[in-house]
């Protein structure tokens, strides 16, 4: 075996050093209020293939609907129960190619939202405090689910509502999620 010279180190691994004037330390941002490098990020994207045309739209006022809009539909409403129908495409899948979890929580929140609106009035104002979700197995993509919305209690105050999804065919659980909306008291003025 031949010995290594020590005294002959790759530039990668020697000392290295940062000034604070550099550009990677300056986070300036463009005159739209994006960061420097978001232009060069979507073009990347578009590149290799995974651009999405809702990406124009992300300062939209409520994005977040367009986003799950194509993948939850309404089936049923009434007083303290919600109903609808979720369709895992591959732009909510994750890598695996199941339901990504953040798609998931965002269904669950939407679903939930409006099983509360069943019981308390748009005349106040609600806020979710907690989102509880547990994961038990994965829907494939492609495949349809069932999302239940239903109120476990409602007072004055505190609104707890549980969201079940299910397989469509099989009825089998495969998500089951409990959320914690406060009411804000109206101002008596």
């Amino acid at each position: 075996m031949g010995k290594l010279s020590s005294s002959v180190v790759p530039a990668s691994q020697g000392p290295q050093t940062f000034s604070s004037s550099s550009a990677a330390a300056s986070t300036t941002k463009s005159q739209d209020g994006s960061p420097p490098y978001a232009s060069k990020v979507l073009r990347f994207f578009e590149i290799v293939g995974i651009s999405d045309p809702n990406v124009d739209n992300y300062r939209s006022k409520d994005f977040y609907s367009n986003l799950l809009r194509d993948h939850l539909k309404t089936d049923t409403v009434q007083r303290g129960h919600v109903t609808c129908f979720a369709t895992v495409k591959p732009a909510v899948a994750n890598y695996f190619g199941g339901l990504h979890g953040g798609a998931v929580a965002a269904i669950a929140e939407r679903v939930a939202i409006a099983t509360v609106r069943t019981v308390v009035g748009v005349e106040k104002d609600i806020f979710l405090g907690e989102l509880g979700i547990s994961y038990l197995s994965a829907a494939p993509t492609n495949a349809e689910l069932i999302v239940d919305g239903s109120i476990v209690r409602s007072g004055r105050n505190v609104t707890v509502v549980a969201v079940e999804f299910k397989m469509r065919g099989t009825g089998k659980l495969v998500y089951t999620c409990r959320a914690t909306f406060y009411i804000s008291p109206i101002a008596k003025l």
